[in-house]
């Protein structure tokens, strides 16, 4: 099998997010098979799930002889708008990534979908999430003479898929999967498949789509409404799908359990417009900020949301209220996501180039102001500021999720525990540092009854939610006895 990859841009150097205080989903993916406008149908469904990473993006496709790669630094519009780069793409089955890396700088190395020739042909594959063995299983790997191209963790299963002795593919993926830990949703294309695969809980979303007749997987069902395709079911959690001429096939290799999505899904990183299990993620939101309204509520003159996370919970929040909502803040959607060499003083003018004060919606009123969440609380602050300057009488600050006292390791991109605010500060403390009249969170059982249950199992919680309450679903082996330094080292590049 004969491999040809295109290179991207050179990485850039000295970029400065001035909205770096959020929460961000490392990855989305998405696979085709049998469409004779794959790749096409890639780009557009990666353009659908720019939300869950910005930073790269790449497309891995198969024409029946060869594989086809196009792996760029930047947006999905940046990489794949030209004609001649999704001509390049030939062939009928296809999948797509787009990434957000944690910390540090994106290199084209990292930049997925990752492929390697194996024992029987091509094996391509694009991963979200992150896997919590990881740098164990590459040291142990590394240590038996494997040799690695990148510094993502999806690197790992194309070892542990090629040095499996099954005789069939798909049972050297499974045997794969069966050795890694964490949180993932694969998709990968093989020269005679398309494979999707979901982690045991469920943690990271997946879904199966089909359009004229053609399976399709992918992150969000955005994707699938992007290019008119109809949605057919979740991927179940410990799931694996295996789609070829003869049809799809459904395999079940781990012991079944309740399923506990990440909850953030919900909360912030899901397109509104997307649907989970039967769900409206934006009725969902406006349900938060309603239950938020009942347990923190303001006198005040007109509700603003932070947006644009902020907008479907603010409106939940205004109608409970009956507070009028307004657009107190506006937000430049045309800024880049990085700056360039900033000086010292555009650095601290960062937030406003993304956000604007609506003065006169704001001035001389009391205000309530919803976000999604807090994290190191630097944008927060300055977001009052900047309202307080507008001619804000008070600023109460309301969040429609839980205070985040604890960080991630399943493929969300959250500081140190000593550094996320909620951790290390009381409520008072945290309503000092941001310089709020008031300030409150939405409850875990509050979150939970805005989900639709009662409460919150302890024994058996339906969510992953370890975030606000420290229940982490999962053996955390590269955390246990390893330096931040050398977790970093493999999961800052993870996705």
């Amino acid at each position: 099998m004969i491999s040809q990859f295109e290179t991207g841009t050179a990485e850039t150097e000295g970029a400065f997010d001035p909205n770096a205080d959020r929460l961000r989903e490392e990855c989305g993916v998405f696979g085709i098979f049998g469409h004779s406008d794959a790749a096409a149908l890639t780009a557009l469904g990666l353009h659908a799930l720019q939300h869950r990473g910005q930073e790269a993006a790449g497309i891995v496709s198969f024409d029946g002889t060869r594989f086809h790669s196009e792996r760029r630094l930047g947006l999905v519009g940046d990489a794949f708008s030209e004609v001649s780069v999704i001509e390049k793409l030939k062939g009928t089955q296809a999948i797509g990534h787009v990434r957000y890396s944690t910390t540090g700088e994106t290199i084209l190395r990292n930049v997925q979908p990752l492929f390697a020739e194996l024992h029987g042909g091509g094996f391509a594959v694009a991963h979200n999430g992150n896997l919590t063995n990881g740098l164990t299983l590459r040291r142990n790997l590394v240590r038996d003479g494997a040799i690695y191209q990148s510094t993502s963790d999806t690197e790992v299963l194309l070892h542990l898929v090629a040095r499996s002795r099954k005789p069939h593919f798909i049972e050297r993926f499974v045997e794969a999967i069966r050795q890694i830990e964490g949180a993932y949703a694969f998709v990968g294309i093989t020269n005679k498949k398309l494979i999707g695969a979901r982690d045991p809980l469920g943690i990271r979303p997946l879904v199966l789509g089909e359009l004229d007749g053609c399976p399709i997987l992918t992150s969000e069902t955005c994707a699938l409404d992007i290019i008119g395709a109809k949605f057919v079911r979740e991927v179940e959690n410990g799931e694996v799908i295996v789609i070829s001429e003869g049809g799809i096939e459904s395999h079940k290799p781990f012991p079944p359990v309740a399923e506990r999505p990440c909850i953030f899904e919900y909360i912030y990183f899901a397109r509104p417009d997307s649907i989970v299990k039967g769900q409206s993620i934006y009725e969902r939101r406006k349900r938060m900020g309603a239950q938020l309204s009942l347990e923190a509520p303001a006198n005040a003159d007109v509700i603003v949301p932070v947006p644009d996370s902020g907008v479907p919970a603010a409106l939940g929040f205004s109608q409970a209220s009956g507070i009028p909502f307004e657009l107190g803040i506006i937000r430049n959607h045309y800024v880049g996501r990085t700056f360039i060499e900033p000086t010292q003083k555009v650095r601290e003018l960062g937030v406003r180039l993304k956000h604007s004060a609506n003065r006169s919606v704001v001035e001389g009123k009391s205000i309530v102001l919803v976000d999604d969440s807090i994290v190191r609380g630097t944008t927060s602050l300055k977001i009052v500021k900047m309202m307080r300057e507008a001619g804000a009488k008070e600023v109460h600050f309301r969040i429609s999720s839980p205070p985040i006292t604890h960080p991630d390791y399943y493929g969300i991109d959250t500081p140190d525990r000593e550094k996320l605010l909620a951790a290390t500060h009381t409520l008072e403390e945290m309503r000092q540092f941001v310089g709020a009249d008031s300030l409150a969170f939405l409850s875990v059982e509050g979150l939970y009854r805005a989900m639709g249950h009662e409460r919150r199992d302890p024994v058996r919680p339906q969510f992953t939610d370890h975030c606000f309450t420290g229940d982490y679903p999962t053996s955390l082996t590269d955390v246990v006895g390893e330096s931040a330094k050398q977790r970093i080292s493999l999961l800052a590049e993870a996705g």
